[in-house]
């Protein structure tokens, strides 16, 4: 059975400070998969995510979308990756080394949904919905199995 928690905060700080909250369970090898609409707080959520995993220049984060790739140094190297841009995203995936991101470090995904099933299992799923002017819904979810392998499971 799949369960799911939801959280709503009503400000950009409220975002990035639930985005902390959510680096506490987070270590070399997660991957966070963040879906949401144009503007939702995707990338704010991953400053949030940066600082608590350590980083202390929150400056540094911002959309990779032209660059499609930026790495951050914390505790566990970051590397924040926007699919918003590529054609195959699939493919360009594993040309973009994420498995090798993955043996050391946290990978944050902004656009996930662009990847289809290329993105690794287990991970972390976020949706990030706008329900007013500041306020958003965060829904997160722990995917263990791909697809016809089981459920899956949050934690």
């Amino acid at each position: 059975m799949s369960s799911m928690e939801t959280f709503e905060t009503k400000s950009v700080a409220g975002t990035v400070g639930l985005g902390r909250r959510l680096a506490r369970r987070l270590g070399a090898g997660d991957c966070v998969a963040l879906t949401g609409e144009l503007g939702a707080g995707k990338t704010v959520l991953v400053r949030g995510i940066a600082e608590g995993l350590g980083l202390t220049d929150r400056r540094m984060v911002s959309s990779p979308t032209f660059v499609l790739v930026q790495e951050y140094p914390a505790r566990v190297p970051i590397y924040h990756i926007d699919l918003y841009r590529l054609t195959s995203p699939g493919e360009e995936l594993a040309d973009l080394g994420i498995e090798e991101m993955l043996s050391g470090g946290v990978v944050l995904v902004e656009w996930a949904d662009r990847a289809g099933q290329a993105l690794p299992r287990p991970r972390w799923a976020v949706r990030i919905e706008i329900t007013g002017p500041h306020e958003r819904r965060f829904t997160v979810e722990r995917v263990e199995r791909a697809a016809g392998a089981g459920a899956a499971r949050s934690t």
